[in-house]
């Protein structure tokens, strides 16, 4: 077997078409030598890791043109849009192209030709829609909890832990407001997906931490409950901070608190829990911690559990209807 060329070592870790200039001098059958990557047509690549959505886009980069974008739920994982765990597998490509070009077409790619007007942004070297645009976009891949979820993370910035610091967390800016959120969609109407955003609209809320946060809420909202307050300071008959719950009921003094796994195996995580709910009972508040079984597996038993507690603590509540159980279906059934 014939000896291969070496490999310009400016390509290696890129993606590239057989024409640029940076191949110049490599043969035919050199571009299809066994160690050259065809990511796409007409797209070559050497030792290009392809197992993100990120590292997806720049392989496809080169196939790119002028007015190029990519949108909807591939534009959502560069931002960081939290979306269901079958879009976050998926290895599909949406972009958009801008009116008049033609939609682009190759095999891994979804192409869109959008007639409403897109702001395209530069994330990490790739054109994107911007976050308001790629939300609208999601109704025509999300149900409506998923855009509320979707809609929370915008209007409330990502929850980073601090490195190096124990149990210590930050809020990043928020990437979009409720009132462009809104102005997207009055700016649209007819639009596909429309109907399902107004509705989202109304149950963002700007402070939520979480998907399974929104998840909770409106399994509470849904059941025919009060909607709780959301991430919320909650202090002391002297004034002093005791905490910021997830969720809270101020006439119930009753706390909702999410724990995932973390919570459970993290030591550090685990005893500062046990503090926090100390705190808030030593304040006089009920803490009521949720889990993802509570979600997942026994929505309508933890609703009741739930009504029952805010009653007893002074709540005035009708008895649960049919739409508790609906949704608690709903819930179980909801990707997030």
């Amino acid at each position: 077997m014939p000896r291969l060329v070496p490999l310009p070592s400016q390509l290696v870790g890129q993606a590239f078409t057989p024409g640029d200039q940076r191949a110049a001098g490599l043969s035919y059958a050199r571009l299809h030598g066994p160690d050259v990557q065809r990511p796409y047509y007409g797209v070559r690549a050497v030792a290009l890791d392809a197992s993100t959505t990120s590292r997806r886009c720049q392989a496809l980069l080169p196939r790119l043109r002028v007015g190029d974008f990519f949108s909807h739920s591939t534009a959502a994982a560069l931002h960081g849009i939290p979306l269901p765990l079958v879009l976050q597998r998926a290895r599909l490509l949406h972009v958009s192209t801008r009116v008049p070009g033609n939609r682009i077409r190759t095999t891994g790619v979804v192409g869109h030709r959008p007639k409403r007007s897109i702001t395209i942004l530069r994330h990490g070297g790739v054109p994107v829609s911007d976050p308001v645009s790629t939300w609208f976009d999601l109704a025509t891949e999300l149900t409506v909890d998923e855009l509320i979820a979707a809609g929370d993370f915008l209007v409330s910035g990502r929850v980073i832990k601090i490195s190096g610091r124990r149990n210590k967390w930050i809020r990043e800016a928020p990437l979009a407001t409720i009132e462009q959120l809104r102005a997207a969609v009055d700016g649209n109407p007819g639009i596909r997906g429309s109907r399902l955003l107004r509705e989202a609209l109304c149950y963002i809320r700007v402070g939520v931490d979480s998907p399974r946060e929104t998840k909770l809420r409106m399994l509470l909202v849904r059941a025919g409950l009060p909607e709780p307050v959301v991430n919320e300071v909650v202090t002391d008959a002297a004034g002093r901070k005791v905490g910021t719950p997830d969720l809270k009921y101020d006439q119930a003094r009753t706390v909702l608190e999410y724990e995932g796994d973390e919570h459970r195996t993290d030591p550090v995580r685990f005893r500062s829990d046990i503090a926090r709910r100390e705190r808030f009972e030593d304040a006089g508040w009920r803490v009521k911690r949720v889990t993802a079984e509570d979600l997942d597996e026994r929505p309508f038993e933890f609703i009741v559990d739930v009504h029952r507690l805010l009653r007893a603590r002074g709540m005035q509540l009708l008895p649960l209807g049919t739409e508790a159980r609906a949704a608690a279906l709903a819930c179980r059934n909801a990707r997030l």
